[in-house]
């Protein structure tokens, strides 16, 4: 089982002074890992299809609505699912989260909670560039969160870069779809969250 997680947003607390309001956390979960290589390889040829260089990376933020529609009409037929958290910033309280990077591990445990009855031997693999010491304590602390006596949910915690994993930039695109359903500004806000919705495992908004 291979899991793959990205965010939308920044960690930040002081939403008056440019931090998002909301901050989204997304696993995008496949069961079967041949699965995960035909979805991996399908992408590849979409690069291909679209002129595209084999080291191009998509990224949700970067694309035209057109090519975000195409690259999630892709890769929707194959066997993955995806859950999401939306953490609402401004009704946060508590000293621990004025910290980044406690900030980070807290929201990514709640999205691991919600998807820790669809995990059995998962290997996780986490976009970002963060030190090896906080790759040790992250992964360390997931298996604590989630692992329970009767059940290894989490054996391995990779952080990668996404230029580097074509399925992080799956994840990628995911959680820019969701964080885009949020926008209420932008007519296509919708549009791209809809073509991937009957992967959607389960979501969250939290504090409600």
């Amino acid at each position: 089982m291979l899991v793959f997680v990205d965010e939308s947003g920044d960690p930040g607390l002081e939403t008056e002074r440019g931090a998002s309001e909301l901050f989204h956390v997304v696993t995008v979960i496949f069961a079967d890992p041949d699965e995960a290589l035909a979805c991996e390889k399908r992408i590849d040829q979409l690069r291909s299809e679209l002129g595209l260089k084999p080291e191009f990376e998509f990224h949700f933020n970067k694309l035209s609505g057109k090519l975000r529609k195409r690259f999630l009409q892709t890769v929707a037929p194959y066997n993955w699912f995806y859950l999401v958290v939306t953490i609402n910033k401004k009704k946060l309280w508590g000293g621990g989260f004025q910290f980044a990077k406690s900030f980070y591990k807290y929201a990514v445990k709640l999205v691991f909670l919600n998807a820790s009855r669809f995990l059995e031997n998962a290997t996780v693999v986490i976009d970002g560039r963060d030190s090896r010491h906080f790759r040790k304590q992250l992964a360390a602390y997931l298996r604590q969160q989630i692992n329970v006596p009767e059940a290894t949910r989490i054996t391995k915690v990779k952080v990668q870069r996404s230029c580097a994993n074509t399925l992080l930039q799956l994840a990628d695109m995911v959680v820019g779809a969701v964080a885009r359903s949020f926008r209420k500004d932008k007519k296509d806000r919708l549009a791209y969250k809809r073509v991937i919705s009957h992967r959607e495992l389960h979501s969250q908004v939290w504090p409600k």
